[in-house]
Parts: structure tokens; sequence; C-alpha cells
């Protein structure tokens, strides 16, 4: 039963996306919209698989931007969030920032990025960073805030060092707040690479859906768009099955938690 319901919530969603481009595809056909108004799901996908081999390069700036960012956003964020736990005036002055800091459009940061640091990868990475830090930080912070008090008073107790405290209990009690927003940070990493490619650039993802936005090729513009959503989703899914490797203490709870729901629904 627990298999037949597993398949169900996977299956429901797969049709209403087939429904959606069904219907997508009928309403062009019927009535012959242009193809650089709307181009059909049928384009797309034709086109998608004409481009790919002219457009690698373009992919590979973005993605080595992309993770070259995320890479650097997760030590930054490491290094802030371990400081702030540790020395609270430090996290009652940054803290306040970090929330405002995401109330600024990047946006409107990337064209400064742009004037400061050149047409090089230099501003689309840093842009990255920016977008992927925030996420990864916070949800550390929460995680190590939200460890148990009496473990680490008895840890305290036993003459344990901080070192010891934090290896111990704080970080394996916060690698499920630490994965989660890495997960979330990932997916913005290629969207904040494509944000920085189109204030400038000579490759990558962003430039060429300016040069086919300005040409009207809608097609392979939404073709670039499937690969976008591709490379976020495959980052997505990377991080959250090194999540399910190295922490299988959440594993077993969430097996458990599904075996629970599973009881009470039958019950």
């Amino acid at each position: 039963m627990k298999k037949y319901t597993s398949i169900e919530n996977k299956l429901i969603p797969i049709f209403f996306q087939v429904v959606i481009l069904f219907i997508w595809q009928i309403s062009i056909d019927k009535w012959k919209i242009p193809q650089y108004i709307l181009p059909s799901p049928k384009d797309i996908i034709i086109t998608l698989i004409n481009i790919i081999p002219s457009i690698t390069k373009h992919i590979y700036a973005t993605l080595y931007e992309a993770l070259l960012g995320f890479i650097i956003s997760i030590i930054v964020a490491l290094i802030l969030a371990i400081i702030m736990d540790n020395v609270k005036l430090i996290k009652k002055c940054i803290y306040p920032i970090l929330v405002v800091s995401q109330t600024v459009p990047i946006i409107a940061l990337a064209p400064l990025f742009i004037i400061w640091f050149g047409y090089g990868m230099a501003p689309k990475i840093i842009v990255v960073v920016l977008v992927c830090f925030f996420p990864i930080v916070i949800s550390l912070i929460d995680g190590l805030e939200s460890v148990d008090r009496d473990m680490i008073n008895l840890l305290k107790t036993m003459g344990a060092s901080k070192f010891q405290i934090f290896t111990m209990v704080k970080l394996p009690a916060s690698t499920v707040n630490f994965f989660s927003g890495l997960r979330i940070a990932a997916t913005y990493s290629i969207m904040g690479a494509v944000i920085g490619e189109w204030l400038g650039g000579d490759k990558g993802l962003g430039v060429y859906m300016l040069r086919t936005k300005n040409s009207y090729a809608l097609d392979k513009f939404f073709a670039v768009i499937i690969i976008i959503v591709i490379l976020s989703m495959s980052l997505f899914g990377l991080l959250y099955l090194i999540q399910y490797i190295f922490t299988p203490w959440s594993r077993d709870k969430a097996d458990k938690k599904s075996k629970l729901n599973l009881h009470i629904k039958w019950r």
C-alpha cells in the first residue's frame, strides 16, 4: 500500500504537467499562433535537440560561474555562521544587515559589479555568491541554535571544549538545516549566473538568451529555459542525494515518520 501511495503521488503531478503541455500544443495548432510570439512544446523540444551542440560552451560557462560562486558562498556562510553562533555580539550586529541586504534587488546591484570588475566572470560569480549566501547562512544559524541545550550542558560538565561541542553535537544536529539551505541556494546559483550574464559578457546562457530574444527566436529562448531548469534541478537532486548518504539519522527519522503517517491513515 505504501508503494502504491508513493507511485500515485509521483504520477499525479506528472499527469498534470502532461495535460498542460497538451493544452498548450493544441492551442498553438488550433489558433495558428506564430512561433515568434509563442512556440509550441514540440517546436521547443526539436529546437533544444538541435541547438545543444552549438551552445555547449555557453552551458559550461554558466555552470562554471554557478558552481564556483556556490562553493565560495558555502565557505563564507560556514565561517560567518560559526562566528555568529559563538560571538553573540557579532550576530546582533550582522544579522539585521543580512536581512536588509536581501531587500535590495540583485538586478540593481549587478550593473555596479560590471562597472567595478569588468565584463569577465568575476561580476557573475559575485552575483551568484550574493544570491546563494543568504539561505545557507540563515539555515545554518537556525540549525546551530536549535541544538538541545541539555546535551551541550552535559558536555560542558564533562569538560568538553567548544570545538568538541561543535563537532560532536552542534554540527550533526544542524546538518539537516544546512542541507536545506544548500538545496535552496543550488537552485538560485544558476539563476544568479544567468542574471549576471544578462548585463554583459561574451558567453553564457544569459548572453545566448539575450541574443535569441533580440532576434525573436523564442523557440531557442524557451529551449534555454529548459536547460536552466534541468541544471538547477540536477544540482538540487545531487545535494539531496549527498544529504541522504551523509545524514543517515535524518533518513531513519523520515522513514519512521512515513511509517507513522501510513499507520495513522489506515486507522
